[in-house]
């Protein structure tokens, strides 16, 4: 598999072969997702056919963000408030349907709903948390991240991509050099 090179090009007619995805050529690298947003936003903009284009992140990590401490108590209470949610969902939609005989409003259906489902996921969220035994005594959100992001269109169309890009009106022109690959 050739590897896409990351320093800025030297000749801006030659994109690189990304191997994998055959047929497709890198004709750009950003160090950001948010610039190669951009970078392809304005290639639509230009009337470059996009959807021959893709961002790839390249140099992939994941990373999980510590929100907090999880308690017994605080997972009874979020399972509790998803359980009210949902189940306040459930009565609504059997209210709205006339699924419930005799006919009780959608609204005190929903209210029952969400008590029910609120004591049901708090104790759902009690039981489940005691039998983690302490293991993961933390709550955290995941993620993925990119060491750069990769804009590969199709051969045939990587020439005009490359010329539109190398633009000094287009995103990252004024600061080529640091910035698009």
């Amino acid at each position: 598999m050739v590897q896409p090179q990351h320093d800025k090009r030297s000749d801006a007619t030659s994109p690189t072969s990304v191997g994998a995805t055959d047929g497709q050529l890198v004709v750009a690298s950003y160090p950001t997702y948010a610039d190669a947003e951009r970078a392809v936003d304005y290639l639509s903009d230009q009337g470059f056919p996009v959807q021959r284009t893709a961002i790839v992140g390249r140099g992939l990590s994941s990373f999980e963000r510590i929100t907090g401490r999880l308690t017994i108590w605080r997972a009874a209470a979020q399972s509790a408030a998803h359980g009210a949610v949902l189940g306040a969902l459930f009565g609504w939609l059997f209210g709205l349907f006339d699924w419930v005989n005799p006919l009780i409003a959608s609204l005190l259906l929903a209210l029952y709903g969400a008590i029910f489902g609120a004591v049901a996921g708090g104790l759902l969220g009690l039981v489940g948390h005691a039998l983690t035994g302490g293991r993961r005594d933390f709550s955290s959100v995941a993620g993925m991240r990119a060491e750069s992001y990769d804009i590969i269109v199709d051969a045939e169309v990587a020439a005009q991509a490359v010329q539109l890009l190398d633009a000094l009106t287009a995103p990252g022109g004024e600061r080529a050099a640091g910035g698009r690959r």
